[in-house]
């Protein structure tokens, strides 16, 4: 009886510890979710709101041109120094964007900050991981209709995006004479993710920052 009862005790305070261990884990590795998977609470939509939706834990991004930027408490929703990771899925013929150092506004394509591309198929030959009108790529190593992961790195004047791991593009941002804040530079923001037209039809999921120290 007594051996029974000291091995039930070893197996609880064995359970015990794992679960701290593993709420420590949790608590230190830095990954802070931004989307909830079942509403777009901390999101703000500009125009044409129908655009997006959640689905199956999803943001389905379907619809005239229209861009979701992250607006909730996260570090107040402004961004300098970050790793930001997206599980995206793309179908045949689709273009869509993972904005960064960007601002809310009202209509149209962000003037401020850069567009990481989504597109593995779109007739635009600029392919996921590059940065829009700045650096690009024309080949990815993942396809439509499969999830994939982009990850985004900012650290200083360094931009790095992979693809599931993959080391995709590295670029550092030469002196300027643009002031920050104002156009397509790297300074400080927040996210958005891009409905670029009723043709294209992208899903965002398990959408994640990491914040880096400045």
């Amino acid at each position: 009886m007594y051996r029974y009862q000291f091995f039930l005790a070893a197996f609880f305070l064995l359970l015990s510890g794992v679960s701290i261990a593993q709420e420590g884990n949790n608590a230190t590795d830095g990954w802070i979710s931004l989307f909830d998977g079942k509403t777009l609470n901390g999101w703000k939509v500009n125009e044409h709101p129908e655009t997006f939706r959640v689905e199956d834990g999803a943001i389905v991004v379907n619809g005239e041109r229209s861009h979701l930027f992250y607006a909730g408490d996260v570090n107040n929703h402004d961004f300098k120094n970050f790793e930001l990771k997206v599980d995206v899925m793309t179908f045949p013929g689709s273009n869509s964007g993972i904005y960064f150092h960007t601002q809310f506004q009202e209509v149209g394509f962000p003037e401020i900050g850069h567009e990481v591309q989504v597109n593995i198929s779109h007739t635009d030959w600029r392919r996921s991981g590059s940065i829009y009108g700045i650096v690009h790529v024309d080949t990815v190593p993942v396809k439509d209709k499969q999830w994939y992961t982009q990850h985004i790195i900012v650290q200083g004047k360094t931009v790095r995006i992979l693809i599931d791991g993959k080391l995709i593009l590295e670029y550092n941002e030469p002196d300027t004479t643009i002031k920050p804040h104002t156009g397509h530079t790297i300074s400080s923001g927040t996210f958005a993710l891009q409905g670029h037209d009723p043709g294209s039809k992208v899903l965002f999921r398990n959408i994640r920052v990491k914040i880096l120290p400045d």
